[in-house]
């Protein structure tokens, strides 16, 4: 299992020559990637411009059905340039995730809830989140959150002191 190389249609945080990159797979429904989530943000807030941080979607169907909406309103964000704050209002709000609520949520951001209802709704982002999602089970990734620091599957628990140490050893080898 090996991500594919960071390009331009990466959602990424971080300078491009950070010395670690780490990058998740995540699905914005999945209840680990939810408790993933403040541990990458202390992580990230660590160590700063020493990293880059990539995050790629890989959607599963839901029971409620709503991974592939959220995943698709955060492509609507990112068109208007404001993935990583509908990105972390997914995340922090996981009881939220239905039409009204992403709406809600759009317009919280500063974007335009009619607009982002229309794109929902027409499915505008649907083939975009399709690839992504393809791109990711192409790299072998079938579970999420899956995390890779400098290439390499970080496959210990989820936890920032661990997830630190992790990046610190990375920093080291860089």
């Amino acid at each position: 299992m090996t991500p594919s190389p960071v390009s331009e249609h990466d959602h990424v945080q971080g300078p491009a020559n950070a010395p670690v990159t780490l990058i998740e797979y995540g699905d914005y429904e999945c209840p680990f990637c939810t408790k993933a989530y403040p541990l990458i943000e202390q992580v990230r807030e660590e160590f700063g411009d020493r990293l880059r941080f990539v995050y790629r979607h890989v959607p599963k169907a839901a029971d409620k059905g709503f991974a592939k909406q959220c995943a698709e309103a955060s492509e609507f964000a990112a068109e208007h340039g404001k993935f990583w704050a509908m990105h972390a209002e997914l995340f922090l709000h996981p009881d939220r995730h239905d039409l009204e609520h992403l709406v809600a949520t759009a317009q919280a951001i500063g974007l335009e809830p009619a607009e982002c209802r229309s794109a929902l709704v027409e499915r505008k982002y649907a083939e975009r989140v399709r690839e992504l999602s393809v791109a990711s089970v192409r790299s072998g990734i079938i579970g999420t959150p899956t995390l890779f620091i400098n290439g390499v599957h970080y496959q210990d628990r989820l936890e920032a002191d661990l997830l630190g140490t992790a990046v610190r050893a990375a920093l080291g080898a860089a």
